[in-house]
């Protein structure tokens, strides 16, 4: 097993509302030449938790921090107009809590950080360590 010692949340950059499937996220990625979807979880708007990558294999989600990382991605992160927005709903806010619990209870101790915080990208579309900064503690 690879050592993770971080979790890294990414938004699907798709409008607040879309319902989309970790299959889709799955043929995206695959069109873009990687193997399989990038993220090891996706949160969809109704607070289910799906599993895309092997949590035991590399992720695909931001470069240079794949190794040691997991990836999460919540649907949505963009307004009608396609700006960034923080669109989580409360239960894909609920279900990255418990997530971010239980990924602690099996690996330890994991920092909780922004895709924003390794790219130049505004994805997740909000600031992680402030909105989450009692994670961080």
């Amino acid at each position: 097993m690879r050592e993770i010692n971080r979790i890294i949340l990414h938004c699907t950059a798709t409008v607040e509302g879309l319902e989309l499937k970790a299959s889709t996220i799955d043929l995206w990625h695959k069109k873009r030449g990687w193997s399989e979807i990038g993220y090891h979880y996706v949160l969809y708007a109704d607070g289910t938790i799906a599993t895309g990558r092997d949590i035991r294999k590399k992720g695909a989600h931001a470069k240079g921090h794949n190794y040691d990382s997991v990836g999460v991605a919540y649907v949505g992160g963009i307004d009608k107009n396609k700006t960034p927005k923080d669109t989580m709903t409360m239960q894909q806010e609920m279900a990255f809590l418990h997530l971010v619990n239980s990924l602690r209870v099996v690996f330890g101790d994991m920092s909780v950080h922004g895709h924003n915080e390794f790219s130049s990208k505004a994805c997740p579309s909000f600031d992680v360590q402030e909105k989450y900064k009692f994670l961080n503690k």
